[in-house]
């Protein structure tokens, strides 16, 4: 199976039901470089201060030569204005979260990453493991993106999917033949269901490769990155109401009640 591949200015419903099927869709398009530049300039001094491991194990599960960087909300204006709610990204997790959250989703993890020359293959994974109290195949959990700020190559270390792994049972093993490789111009934007076996691929070129990855979450689990101790009160009380709901400051039904006298 192949990952599908649409325009920016496809429909919004057939790039969903290819991604229902697929559990993933690259979409083309989508940022320009001005945009791509001013993310790329915000997170510049936090990714020249990332540490880079330059040896590792095999079974480490982050690869050393990387760069990561988090805290996105927190650190790039332009992540979280044109990114974050990016209308694809929420059509997809209005079709395949809400059925299972009602009362909506929330960023789960926001990170920049280079993978850099000589990083290994990342062991496949599914972003959906900490929830292992659900069997596989498990209810739609998270929905995941992957923007391209560089082009993703099959040799800079493009992201490896393995296209309708999200409907495996428990104890199927990706086959070589079955894992593809999702390369995309800078510009596009990679998305994959929470239940998709994926990771970074290796990267045997000479450049960096350079993405943002942003996943959402049903609103009654708990995020993966704590957004409550990265974003600073005097970020928080710049967020818009919409970027304050989805990071998850504000109430899921009866969950995450606080006293506003202490904030």
């Amino acid at each position: 199976m192949s990952i599908p591949q649409f325009p920016s200015s496809a429909p919004a419903a057939e790039i969903s039901a290819a991604f229902a099927e697929a559990g993933c869709a690259v979409v083309t398009g989508v940022t320009d470089d001005a945009l791509r530049q001013t993310i790329a300039e915000e997170l510049s001094p936090h990714m020249a201060n990332a540490q880079v491991a330059k040896q590792d194990s095999p079974t480490d599960f982050y690869p050393g030569r990387t760069r990561r960087v988090t805290a996105l909300v927190a650190r790039s204006a332009a992540v979280t204005d044109s990114l974050l709610l990016h209308p694809i990204s929420q059509r997809l997790c209005d079709d395949h979260l809400l059925a299972n959250a009602q009362h909506g989703y929330q960023v789960h993890v926001t990170a920049a990453l280079e993978v850099g020359p000589g990083a290994r293959e990342q062991i496949l994974h599914r972003e959906e493991d900490p929830f292992a109290f659900f069997p596989l195949p498990r209810p739609n959990i998270i929905v995941a993106s992957m923007w391209a700020i560089s082009d993703f190559r099959a040799d800079n270390g493009a992201t490896l999917i393995v296209p309708g792994s999200h409907r495996w049972p428990e104890g199927r093993v990706a086959q070589p033949h079955e894992i593809v490789s999702a390369e995309m111009p800078a510009g596009s934007v990679l998305f994959w269901a929470g239940g998709l076996l994926h990771g970074a691929g290796a990267n045997v070129a000479n450049d960096w490769r350079y993405g943002i990855i942003l996943t959402y979450s049903l609103g009654w689990v708990r995020q993966e990155e704590n957004q409550y101790l990265d974003l600073p009160k005097e970020r928080v009380a710049a967020l818009s109401p919409q970027v304050r709901r989805i990071v998850g400051l504000e109430m899921y039904d009866a969950l995450g009640f606080s006293d506003p006298g202490l904030q």
